[in-house]
């Protein structure tokens, strides 16, 4: 009874830290919308906050629910407080850097990068 116990704690554990954002995409972003637009995206343990080129912020809360990597491509899935789904696609094999935001439908919303902003010519373009 007591291992089992502990089988439970640990996977209440598990649970519980796999809700919260990936330290992968936690941090700043430079990001750019597909017109070309520039904001800049903090991911925050369970929220996020965005703030486009005038200084305009806004905050949205965000669970973590999914994790996929597949030959090295890393996907995560959030989903808001209010419903919406969102996936962090990061498609370059081992590097975590630069990636894209896409909406529930698999629609681009932005690029994404540590350093500097990137259209999405500029981040999927053949070296």
């Amino acid at each position: 009874m007591k291992s089992f116990t502990l089988f439970f704690i640990g996977v209440l554990l598990l649970f519980i830290t796999a809700c919260s954002g990936s330290d992968v995409y936690r941090g700043n972003w430079k990001a750019m919308d597909p017109q070309g637009n520039k904001f800049n995206i903090d991911f925050q343990e369970n929220s996020f906050t965005i703030k486009d080129s005038a200084g305009v912020s806004t905050k949205f809360e965000y669970t973590q629910n999914s994790v996929n990597i597949n030959n090295g491509v890393e996907t995560y899935g959030i989903q808001l407080n209010d419903g919406r789904a969102y996936s962090l696609n990061f498609p370059i094999d081992d590097d975590e850097s630069k990636g894209t935001i896409s909406d529930g439908n698999g629609y681009i919303s932005y690029t994404i990068s540590r350093k500097d902003f990137k259209n999405y010519d500029e981040l999927f373009k053949l070296k």
